[in-house]
């Protein structure tokens, strides 16, 4: 697969994750509840196939997104947790405060995300380069041969 159609993968699973979330707010409160559960075991699954997908390739990977993977499982585990925690708050002001922080959660893990979609463009550009750069140089190779 191409890296532009990674890239493309990446931008339609946004645009499938902005439609759910819009139509959040007409579903009853079990349905967003299930919702978001199914979303919880589909984060959990990817990442633990990026887990496996970096083990696999250690040595073809940077130890730089090595060291970011393990330290967003590590952010992931922590967000959880502290949900999990919140979910046992109950009165009113409570429940307020649990709601501001979990919108102000949500718009920090967008924000990454845009961060994340950035660096892949640039990952991917640089990738391209760089893959042109070593067929310039197999040209050369091949014409001075």
């Amino acid at each position: 697969m191409a890296l532009s159609d990674d890239l493309k993968k990446l931008a339609d699973r946004a645009n499938e994750a902005e439609d759910r979330a819009a139509k959040a707010r007409e579903k009853a409160r079990a349905d967003i509840e299930a919702d978001r559960d199914a979303a919880r075991a589909a984060g959990e699954q990817e990442a633990k196939a990026m887990r496996e997908m970096a083990e696999d390739a250690k040595s073809d990977v940077s130890d730089w997104w090595n060291d970011v993977q393990r330290s967003w499982d590590g952010a992931v585990k922590a967000a959880r947790e502290d949900i999990a925690n919140r979910k046992a708050e109950h009165d009113e002001h409570k429940a307020q405060r649990r709601a501001d922080r979990a919108e102000d959660d949500a718009t920090f893990a967008i924000d990454f995300a845009y961060s994340a979609i950035v660096e892949a463009e640039y990952a991917v550009l640089d990738a391209t380069l760089a893959r042109k750069e070593a067929e310039e140089l197999s040209e050369q190779a091949d014409a001075t041969a």
